[in-house]
């Protein structure tokens, strides 16, 4: 790249407590360029760009050492007034997820508008018209009418479109996108780096992609930052990185990107006894309306589905945002209301007592697509994993706790489980 970067940043070390989490990072962004910044869980990828956004969360992780200059200028310690009139105008920020970036309580085109007449002189008029106009922008299906609508209203492709729209809506020079295709399916997130790479061609947009995902890297960027614990262990341009890595981590990320098969590995696993089986499954949602609050509509979410599922074998249950996955695993769970008959190791699902309801939660467990929404925020992680030890009576409270400490190993989590909740 040639002339002067957009945005550098020069031996960023950020601390929480005595603890380095990120440490010597640098890098520079030119003007149009995508860089991605790649790596696992907890390497440092979302902290660095809370940081160079002056949002790192309070008390919590601050900027130890080094500097982040945006067209020059040094932002590293703005104070946070100065910080508000540069983001969202001259940079800005798409969230992993939007629904816990959307205000619930505000219209699509109230959030929209709050944030262009946050850094322009228009009315409110004149503010709502930019903002459907950036709904158009994104190729938001019926922009108009979305502008009414609540974020709950939207699917999550739909509610990612109108992150994008408000990070682009004041065409900032720089645009960090914190792996904003994580929840979406594959055909949804075809559609979403689509749509980026288009809008940044176009308004020569440089763009800061965060991802674990070594494919979405191939496909968007022109240089990498592979990150691990904290540090940058490798940064080139994609090619010669993907064609000849030059770290063991880097091509541990490589080797790791999914590739099809033919299913030839999985077939010895077929044919076992049917641990669950769903026959005719069938989830409809009311639709109310009028001044009584009457059923005037259903939502056909799920219509007459079957299958079994094996013992010691994975299903999956594939399809476009919307066409019923979740919600088909949300009834054999016991979460939304069905017709059609679920049984779980021989059991009905249906008719069943309290207690029996309770022992078939125990057998059939969910992992939600977005646990920032799913997690109490006000329990501790080793509270909420002990919870339902305790709530099924499993274990005295020291083996729940020692129980706890092990499932955090096991899933990588170096965390020490100390609380007195699984005592109650």
């Amino acid at each position: 790249m040639t002339g002067d970067p957009i945005l550098s940043v020069d031996g960023l070390g950020i601390r929480v407590g005595s603890r380095m989490l990120v440490e010597g990072l640098s890098f520079d962004l030119h003007r149009g360029e995508t860089l991605c910044i790649a790596g696992e869980s907890g390497s440092g990828k979302s902290l660095t760009s809370l940081a160079i956004m002056g949002l790192l969360p309070q008390p919590g992780p601050v900027v130890a050492s080094g500097h982040i200059r945006l067209g020059g200028e040094d932002i590293t310690r703005l104070p946070d007034r100065a910080m508000r009139r540069i983001r969202g105008d001259r940079i800005a920020m798409i969230f992993q997820e939007p629904m816990t970036s959307l205000n619930p309580v505000l219209s699509i085109g109230r959030q929209l508008s709050e944030a262009i007449e946050a850094h322009r002189d228009v009315g409110a008029g004149d503010a709502r018209k930019l903002a459907l106009e950036a709904l158009e922008a994104v190729r938001m299906p019926e922009a108009a009418r979305r502008l009414n609508q609540y974020p709950h209203e939207l699917s999550g492709g739909m509610r990612q479109r109108v992150m994008i729209a408000m990070a682009l809506a004041l065409e900032p020079d720089v645009l960090i996108a914190d792996e904003p295709t994580t929840a979406l399916d594959v055909t949804i997130q075809a559609q979403v780096l689509g749509l980026l790479k288009e809008i940044q061609e176009a308004r020569g947009t440089s763009v800061i992609l965060i991802t674990h995902d070594m494919g979405v890297v191939a496909e968007m960027a022109d240089r990498v930052v592979v990150m691990r614990q904290g540090r940058a262990v490798e940064i080139g341009n994609v090619g010669p990185l993907f064609a000849s890595p030059s770290t063991p981590y880097t091509r541990e990320l490589l080797a790791a990107v999914p590739r099809m098969g033919d299913g030839s590995a999985r077939l010895a696993v077929q044919g076992g006894q049917p641990v669950a089986q769903i026959r005719d499954l069938t989830v409809r949602f009311p639709i109310k309306g009028g001044m009584l609050g009457r059923t005037v509509a259903e939502v056909h979410a799920v219509a007459g589905v079957s299958f079994d599922i094996p013992e010691r074998s994975t299903l999956s249950l594939v399809g476009e945002s919307g066409c019923g996955k979740s919600t088909t695993a949300k009834a054999i769970a016991g979460l939304v209301p069905y017709c059609g008959r679920i049984s779980v190791d021989g059991r009905p699902a249906e008719g069943l007592s309290v207690a029996e309801r309770k022992a078939l939660r125990r057998d059939v467990q969910m992992v939600f697509q977005d646990p920032f929404a799913s997690l109490d925020p006000r329990m501790t992680v080793g509270d909420l994993v002990a919870e339902p030890l305790a709530i099924h009576g499993i274990g005295k409270p020291q083996e729940r706790r020692d129980r706890v400490a092990t499932l955090f190993e096991r899933v990588g989590l170096c965390l020490l489980y100390t609380s007195d909740a699984a005592d109650d």
